[in-house]
């Protein structure tokens, strides 16, 4: 399975993480980039979206390839490290283990409708884990989300460090990339 291909046709993604990724991650960077992505989203057939609705997860995804080629692949390491900051996301979480581990729930609530993938985190030892990620999303994307997350729940004294560690890529065709943390 190739990056942006969704695993099932009847994924579907909450409207609210739509309008948020758009409206506050996009719109961070500029009102340029934020209206790019509006534009890429239209062009998927999904306009005005809104908070209470589901949209096709391979029109979101088409959108996202439409947002990397045109502005450059580095925008979705850029945005995924935003998403903890901006998403809805599991409270009551203290360490990075607890932020790595929470990325899955805060994904599986923000999909239904089929095979939507996973974020699988093991701890391997006191200050590093592994991250599975099954899903359709590209890795510069993937790889920014791991590190905003760890960094987000990072003490100060923690220095957070990312490495692709696994034998197989999306960016080669597979179905998952594995990351190992460390901290």
């Amino acid at each position: 399975m190739a990056t942006y291909e969704a695993f099932d046709e009847n994924v579907e993604v909450n409207g609210k993480t739509v309008l948020t990724v758009i409206e506050e991650a996009m719109g961070k960077f500029s009102a340029h980039y934020r209206q790019h992505a509006i534009n890429a989203l239209a062009e998927e057939g999904i306009t005005d979206p809104t908070p209470d609705e589901w949209y096709p997860q391979q029109a979101w995804l088409n959108a996202f390839e439409t947002i990397a080629t045109d502005l450059e692949p580095h925008i979705l390491d850029r945005l995924g490290a935003q998403i903890p900051e901006v998403a809805d996301w599991p409270t009551a979480i203290e360490t990075i283990s607890e932020g790595l581990r929470s990325i899955d729930d805060a994904y599986q609530r923000n999909h239904r409708g089929g095979d939507i993938g996973y974020y699988q985190f093991s701890r391997t030892d006191d200050q590093s884990g592994e991250v599975v990620c099954y899903n359709p999303y590209p890795c510069p994307f993937d790889r920014g989300l791991i590190r905003g997350v760890a960094q987000q729940y990072a003490t100060v004294d923690e220095f957070v460090f990312i490495e692709e560690t696994g034998d197989a890529c999306r960016r080669e065709g597979a179905d998952m990339c594995t990351y190992t943390v460390h901290w």
